[in-house]
């Protein structure tokens, strides 16, 4: 069944890890594992010290190229009556590193994800303007829905 707007963008936030799908200029598609945050209709990337051949990422080129994004978090279990995905497609804009843009963002991810605490994230954010949240789910069991 296709989960409400509201259901998905709940889910969504619940999860702990998404992936980010970028398209570059020359339209190939590009799509990597974040972390995020999720404040109302944006979501929030940060793009941290974990190790990474260099800061020059693909996706902040590809959103530089082209700003239509789209994240999906899923659920997977051997038992398919729990399935579900959720995508929130949207545009994005890529955030200074150091800029006072970040600091909020920043925050809220270093409340979702401790290890932020020690390690705060001194890269770029990404902020995406989440414009259509959609959904699927095995069933529409209320237990599967609370």
């Amino acid at each position: 069944m296709n989960l409400e707007p509201d259901e998905g963008q709940r889910r969504f936030a619940d999860s702990r890890v998404a992936r980010l799908a970028t398209v570059s200029a020359d339209a190939f598609p590009h799509i990597v594992p974040v972390t995020f945050a999720v404040d109302g209709d944006r979501v929030y990337i940060a793009i941290d010290s974990k190790p990474k051949r260099s800061m020059d990422l693909k996706r902040l080129r590809n959103i530089e190229a082209n700003s239509n994004v789209a994240l999906l978090v899923d659920e997977y279990d051997d038992d398919w009556s729990r399935l579900w995905w959720v995508r929130a497609d949207g545009t994005a804009r890529v955030l200074a590193a150091g800029s006072e843009d970040t600091r909020a963002p920043i925050g809220l991810l270093q409340s979702r994800y401790p290890q932020y605490a020690d390690d705060v994230p001194q890269g770029a954010v990404i902020e995406v303007t989440v414009t259509n949240w959609s959904g699927w789910a095995f069933t529409n069991d209320a237990k599967l829905l609370a």
